[in-house]
């Protein structure tokens, strides 16, 4: 092993063009967390490659040549010796020892819930981040989010070949059961859906336990794979679900409806700004810190935008809403309505807002 720790401390890590991100490490111990292709591994390099050479460590947890029982002995005598302040350790898992040392870093698709480290969580591309990775903004970038989704290395990946791609991926970083259990979610992508209708759907077509499926779909949502929006109010109701990117609809799922994916995709901005919101009846979401509802019409005429504010004015008035958000894909502008101020924005203005 300590051959094997000299071949990691000498080898140059190598990094491709790196687009900022919203989250970044300074000088701290982190967790960082998130689904595989987020961009945790690039986070940790573009960090590390600012460092002095002789000062870090940066170990592949998955590295098939590890001993872990040899290299937990050797690691704490050969940082020593080489005066290394900083350790990453890249797709961690607990088997895996931390010595004693200036600064830790730890990228993960579970949240090991380490105290000692500092939380980063990390999603694919919001919209904003999206954008640094095209060559220009205008109003093809919209589309082109549509199509690629939010992994960073979509962008390589030809268009041809971008569905095997993703299901290749999640093949290869997901049990079984977790997959098909994604599988079935792209099908319910922005509706409500339990556990308990999984299972039933599952044990159709495969072998397995209640128990056994409801741990997977658990893990399935802990890792951030799928979201579940809770109804306001109502604890015990059904929760809507979400993926974790708009690009897994089309990649697992053959059925074709724009709306939801539309919504699911105004629900990631959400996630990722940390805006609690919930769904409600004939709403799409409710943020109660901003006295404030979404709907999501991507195609919004006033007509049908009328009918759909009188069945919802109970609501308003219940709530004190104050501000009603109608995301559109292009179209802009206000209503008058006595109980709340109604704004249409289109999805890249409202995206790139504050």
């Amino acid at each position: 092993m300590e051959i094997l720790l000299e071949e990691l401390y000498k080898t140059d890590l190598q990094l491709e063009k790196f687009h900022q991100r919203k989250v970044y490490i300074d000088e701290n111990s982190y967790q960082i967390t998130g689904i595989t292709q987020s961009g945790k591994t690039k986070l940790i390099k573009n960090y590390l490659l600012g460092l002095k050479k002789n000062s870090y460590l940066y170990i592949n947890c998955n590295d098939i040549r590890i001993n872990k029982e040899a290299f937990n002995t050797l690691l704490p005598s050969f940082c020593n010796k080489n005066k290394i302040q900083t350790l990453a350790f890249d797709n961690y898992h607990p088997d895996f020892l931390f010595p004693n040392i200036s600064q830790i870093l730890v990228s993960s698709e579970i949240d090991y819930k380490l105290p000692y480290l500092e939380k980063i969580r990390l999603y694919p591309l919001d919209y904003e981040e999206f954008l640094a990775y095209e060559h220009k903004y205008d109003s093809s970038a919209l589309n082109h989010f549509f199509q690629l989704g939010g992994f960073p290395h979509m962008h390589k990946v030809g268009l041809d070949e971008r569905v095997n791609y993703l299901q290749n991926m999640l093949l290869c970083h997901l049990p079984a059961i977790e997959f098909d259990i994604l599988v079935l979610c792209a099908k319910f992508m922005s509706q409500k859906l339990s556990a308990f209708t999984i299972y039933e759907r599952l044990k159709q077509i495969r072998k397995i336990s209640k128990d056994k499926l409801y741990k997977s779909f658990e893990l399935l949502t802990q890792k951030n794979y799928i979201h579940q929006l809770p109804k306001f109010n109502h604890a015990r109701a059904i929760k809507k679900i979400y993926l974790c990117d708009i690009s897994l609809k089309s990649a697992l799922s053959i059925e074709k409806n724009f709306g939801r994916l539309f919504e699911n995709m105004i629900f990631l901005e959400l996630l990722k700004a940390s805006i609690e919101c919930y769904y409600a009846d004939d709403i799409d979401f409710y943020l109660p810190q901003n006295d404030e509802i979404i709907l999501c019409k991507p195609f919004a005429d006033e007509r049908r935008l009328f009918k759909k504010l009188e069945s919802i004015e109970a609501f308003l008035f219940s709530y004190g809403i104050r501000k009603i958000t109608v995301v559109t894909m292009n179209k802009e502008g206000s209503i008058a309505h006595p109980l709340s101020q109604v704004d249409i924005i289109p999805f890249d203005i409202w995206a790139l807002g504050d």
